[in-house]
């Protein structure tokens, strides 16, 4: 999945470049999906969701066209991402996923240091910085994240050999990462949920392939060495 999250303070024009950018892509015939990231509750107290809330863990509306589900509890964006089917994702804020490049939108040059200049692709608007590639045509910048767009599970697990995703993230965007990949998952063992892989420890893969495997040995008409595919409902 490609993506990228656009950072920026308030009233800097986050949602407009979401929107136009995802309206951009849908129009190519991709499939984009969209998260944001806010400080404030998404139901008003005298909703009928909010009142269902109070008193259930989890709350889903259906209508005709929609479907919404609330959970009363923190999750974080990875584990969401198996619900979506999509070929892009824009996230809207998120300043502190390091797994993910970014469009800045400044309101001065400077800004660019406290907005993370060392994961974005680009600065999009009037305004850019120094040693920032910059871009006014939602066409251009919407070329750049399907070339340059990626998202990495955000495991922090070091497999790669650097400290954590965000290390691996800059030098991606910098265009310092070969030789470098992610090896989430490279445990002999590979996970989709909803045709969304799923992020593992190389380790946890490793003990999970082997656990199913000596299962697995037990049974009739298993052979060692054949690739072994299970579907779960």
């Amino acid at each position: 999945m490609k993506a990228v999250s656009i950072i920026g303070y308030k009233k800097t024009g986050k949602t407009t470049l979401a929107v136009n950018l995802a309206s951009e892509l849908t129009s190519r015939g991709l499939r984009v999906a969209a998260a944001k990231f806010t400080h404030h509750a998404f139901d008003r107290a005298d909703t009928d969701t909010a009142k269902l809330a109070e008193v259930c863990s989890a709350v889903m509306g259906l209508s005709e066209n929609q479907t919404q589900v609330v959970w009363n509890a923190k999750h974080y964006l990875p584990d969401l991402l198996p619900l979506v089917s999509a070929d892009v994702l824009i996230v809207e804020g998120g300043k502190s996923l390091g797994w993910l490049p970014r469009v800045l939108l400044l309101r001065s040059p400077g800004e660019a240091d406290e907005l993370g200049r060392d994961l974005a692709l680009a600065t999009y608007g009037d305004i850019g910085a120094p040693g920032l590639h910059s871009v006014s045509d939602v066409s251009e910048l919407a070329d750049i994240v399907l070339a340059k767009g990626f998202a990495l599970p955000g495991l922090d697990c070091g497999a790669c050999g650097l400290e954590n995703c965000q290390a691996l993230a800059e030098r991606m965007v910098a265009g310092m990462g070969e030789g470098l990949r992610c090896k989430a998952s490279h445990g002999g063992l590979r996970i989709s949920v909803g045709g969304a892989t799923l992020g593992m420890n190389p380790f946890v893969a490793s003990i999970m392939r082997g656990s199913i495997m000596g299962m697995l040995s037990q049974l009739k008409g298993y052979a060692p060495g054949v690739s072994v595919h299970i579907d779960m409902d």
